[in-house]
């Protein structure tokens, strides 16, 4: 009966850490893919101008006065040379050079101002999966073809296969036919939000052969901010990281970790709590047991060992049945809470090392919470234990 309740004890707490690691990670993963839908891990943008005041003669300050000037577009300076030499660092998986500039959407009496990005679709996807966004036409981008969000469409009474007229900032006009409309799951986006080729985008805002951003991804998107201050040190030119761009989100995320972190140690206290406390109990029955083996010629080390490894398999077995009942119960929730369209709320992550890792620890937990009920079953005497 004991070890039916330890057991039965461990396999719970193992089922929880199990349960609540896999659905933490599952929606942290879902909180950083809607974060990242529609923006890169880094983004280059050029440095912002400022005004310095005039001097005259020996070093003499004539204007003390000093107005920050307005931003131009610009260009990132030898953007090829920059981007040639990112392709070559290994942490970084895509480079993307991009225009984004503001223009008037028109058709007809209705107009949006819109935010319009130039891009280069072959590389430009492989960072926003767009096509995977797409609701109707296809993911198209030739020098007269534009891609808007669905919400946009719904505004200007467009859709697949309609013109409209661009307007940039510097006035440059351009007739462009939508071949694909796109839902990103963020009405705001929707509404603003447009691609355009590269070239067109260069052409509208005036900026022939140059780019003003130049986007990447990383393999590890927890060191973006790292890699993003290493690239603006060796290129010079400003590197801004998704993580520095969301800092409440990032730090809403590192709390979600402690959280998961003081759940795993909380659980794992009481699991070693509960082991101990049967084999303190156990140790207490079976003195006399042990004084008639002490007696018998067994050392103290022979007792020492039955104890750990009565402690061991009772976390072995337990975690074997909570990281089922776990998992279970983890698969049961993923089916059963969709969204309203039939979605899933978080992605199932099932890794083999979380169940391994559970497994392990429960096992050393078992052990250690062991090893003081071991140590005095080793240590009683002979005698004393046998006559209680």
């Amino acid at each position: 009966m004991q070890t039916l309740f330890i057991i039965t004890g461990v396999s719970i707490g193992v089922a929880v850490i199990v349960f609540m690691s896999a659905l933490l990670s599952g929606l942290q993963a879902n909180f950083i893919k809607r974060v990242l839908t529609s923006s890169p891990h880094i983004q280059l943008i050029p440095a912002d101008e400022i005004a310095r005041p005039l001097r005259g003669g020996a070093g003499i300050i004539e204007a003390a006065i000093v107005q920050r000037p307005a931003q131009r577009l610009r260009s990132i300076d030898q953007w090829q040379k920059v981007r040639a030499q990112l392709q070559t660092w290994p942490d970084i998986t895509n480079v993307s050079p991009s225009v984004s500039a503001a223009a008037l959407a028109v058709r007809g009496a209705a107009s949006r101002s819109i935010s319009l990005t130039g891009i280069d679709p072959e590389v430009y996807f492989n960072i926003v999966p767009l096509p995977d966004y797409i609701v109707a036409g296809q993911p198209r981008l030739t020098s007269d073809d534009i891609i808007i969000g669905l919400d946009l469409g719904i505004d200007l009474g467009v859709t697949v296969g309609d013109k409209l007229t661009l307007t940039s900032a510097t006035g440059a006009s351009r007739v462009m036919t939508i071949s694909g409309l796109f839902d990103l799951g963020n009405k705001g986006a929707n509404k603003r939000v447009a691609y355009v080729a590269l070239r067109t985008a260069q052409t509208l805002s005036n900026l022939a052969g140059g780019v003003t951003s130049i986007d990447l991804t990383v393999r590890d998107v927890y060191a973006a901010e790292t890699i993003a201050q290493a690239v603006e040190t060796a290129t010079g030119v400003q590197a801004d990281s998704w993580i520095k761009t969301n800092a409440q989100f990032f730090t809403a995320v590192n709390a979600q970790q402690t959280s998961n972190t003081m759940i795993r140690l909380f659980v794992g206290l009481s699991v070693a709590f509960g082991i101990a406390s049967v084999l303190v109990v156990s140790v207490i029955q079976r003195s006399r047991d042990i004084g008639i083996l002490r007696a018998m010629g067994t050392s103290q080390g022979q007792i020492l060992r039955i104890f750990l490894l009565q402690g061991a398999l009772l976390g072995f077995a337990g975690s074997l049945i909570g990281s089922a009942l776990g998992g279970g119960t983890l698969v049961y929730w993923h089916n059963a809470l969709r969204q309203a369209d039939g979605s899933e709320i978080f992605p199932l992550i099932l890794e083999p090392q979380l169940f391994i890792s559970a497994m392990v620890l429960a096992a050393l937990t078992g052990v250690a919470a062991a090893a003081v009920p071991a140590m005095r079953a080793a240590q009683l005497d002979p005698v004393v234990a046998i006559r209680g």
